[in-house]
């Protein structure tokens, strides 16, 4: 059982009077438990919108070390989330269960190079029950690429950036999310501090929707505190 404790301040070029963001924060929190060594179930909590969220995890393939009798080059993982947001709107008396509800689906594509290098490719479709515009598409593309670096036995750096191709979302102006985080092991826990310019803390919010820009400052600081929990005999 997986424990998450997600925070995320606002943004920095909001200026002394709110602290750099630190008077504003957003959090998230989440449970993740595997059923299986093949098979894990989560669900989770956002302050931002009020949204619950919830997803399965399956994996795929596994990476076998050289000189294994099969050879497999990377890990790979199937992901199916859904979130709903719960924000009262007074002026929208059109905002149902169905409007408030969107879709992941991804590929989880993993390679370790050595002992310290890890990439992952994490090409994704993210469905949105409803848009800003009509001309807006429900369907969007995103490609997430993200790497770790380990620094020491139990730290490591990890930037993560997720492309969308262009000419998907035309009523706002949708950035390219990017993160950069630093975490820490110390027993079984795990803390991350981390920058990027995406408020939200699920897929269809930091992927599709992020709209805070590096380039004007839009930066969001934050940290997440992570619990490991085991079960059985083993």
């Amino acid at each position: 059982l997986l424990f998450s404790i997600m925070h995320r301040f606002g943004k920095i070029n909001d200026g002394g009077y709110e602290f750099f963001g630190l008077d504003n924060a957003t959090m998230r929190m989440g449970f993740e438990y595997g059923l299986s060594d093949y098979l894990t179930v989560g669900i989770g909590r956002s302050t931002f919108q009020k949204t619950y969220d919830g997803f399965l995890k399956g994996r795929l393939l596994r990476q076998t070390v050289p000189g294994s009798h099969i050879h497999i080059p990377v890990s790979v993982t199937a992901f199916a989330g859904i979130t709903h947001n719960t924000i009262k709107y007074t002026d929208k008396p059109y905002m149902n269960a169905r409007y408030r509800t969107d879709y992941t689906l991804q590929l989880l594509v993993a390679r370790k190079i050595n002992r310290n290098l890890s990439f992952q490719l994490s090409p994704t479709w993210l469905h949105y029950n409803l848009v800003p515009e009509a001309r807006d598409n429900n369907d969007v593309f995103v490609l997430g690429i993200g790497g770790r670096m380990k620094i020491t036995r139990r730290s490591s750096i990890n930037i993560d950036y997720c492309y969308m191709p262009p000419n998907q979302v035309s009523s706002m102006k949708v950035y390219h999310s990017l993160s950069a985080g630093f975490d820490i092991e110390t027993g079984g826990h795990v803390f991350q501090v981390h920058v990027t310019n995406s408020q939200g803390m699920t897929e269809p919010l930091f992927m599709g929707r992020t709209t805070g820009s590096w380039g004007k400052g839009d930066i969001y600081f934050g940290f997440n505190i992570y619990r490991s929990f085991k079960f059985g005999k083993k």
